[in-house]
């Protein structure tokens, strides 16, 4: 592997070991989901097309700097008599600073882990003992998707929000070049989801995302994204769709299924 996927495994990994254990914590829950969705991750009302609304804010660890945008997670409530075993599954929007809980949900999130019909009953409560792990994140119909920001300026300024990011995994480096280029200019997280750079190369643009992948990481390489004229609020398919697992030494909970 070469040493500067070498250094960004070692960034992530030491950030987020045993990601996809059982852990056990509190949650509550936000009335309106237009909280969440104008959250720290910056979906704006994009959030809401993600997961159907089954959104989550969570603590810093798992927002991991913005790197935890569009994970997905099963929470599920330890009430059983209250909450079902199968539990609920949210796309993190947002950052939670509430010391007292992982993660602030959704109300349609947060109904979600009760029985049926009671799903009042558990909005009562307000906080709930819940138990949950990281998932893959599934859009079978759909491919990484890159929307342009509406700050972008033509040869001077790019932002881009990544959407519908699949798989278990995180992205943690893009480049950008000319279509038919290998002039590759570096993106920086501005916040959350989304990227930037003030080095725009000119005409159509290709991408290539590091993500994590198995033990190690890997390019995605998106080989025609924007059109030469490319357009602010724009949302553009990358014609890739991001799958894989990324792998921890999380020994024993790695093989562990939830019961």
């Amino acid at each position: 592997m070469a040493p500067f996927l070498c250094l960004l495994f070692l960034l992530f990994s030491s950030a987020t070991a045993c990601d996809r254990c059982v852990h056990q914590s509190k949650a509550a829950y936000f009335s309106k989901a237009s909280a969440l969705s104008s959250g720290a991750c910056g979906y704006g009302y994009l959030a809401l097309g993600l997961s159907g609304g089954y959104l989550a804010a969570a603590v810093p660890s798992l927002y991991k700097d913005g790197a935890g945008c569009g994970a997905c997670f099963q929470i599920r409530c330890k009430d059983s008599k209250l909450c079902s075993s199968k539990g609920t599954r949210v796309t993190l929007t947002d950052l939670n600073h509430n010391n007292q809980t992982d993660f602030v949900l959704s109300s349609r999130a947060f109904m979600a882990m009760a029985n049926q019909g009671m799903g009042q009953d558990i909005l009562k409560l307000g906080i709930v003992d819940v138990e949950y792990k990281r998932i893959p994140c599934e859009y079978k119909s759909q491919n990484l998707a890159v929307r342009v920001e509406e700050s972008s300026q033509k040869a001077n300024y790019l932002a881009i929000k990544l959407l519908y990011q699949g798989g278990q995994t995180e992205v943690v480096a893009i480049d950008v070049a000319q279509v038919g280029s290998s002039n590759w200019s570096f993106m920086s997280r501005n916040h959350g989801a989304v990227w930037d750079t003030s080095r725009v190369p000119n005409g159509a643009l290709q991408f290539r995302f590091v993500v994590t992948a198995g033990f190690d990481g890997k390019w995605i390489w998106a080989k025609s994204v924007l059109p030469a004229d490319w357009k602010t609020g724009v949302v553009y398919d990358s014609g890739v769709q991001i799958t894989d697992i990324a792998k921890e030494g999380c020994s024993p909970c790695d093989d562990s299924h939830w019961r």
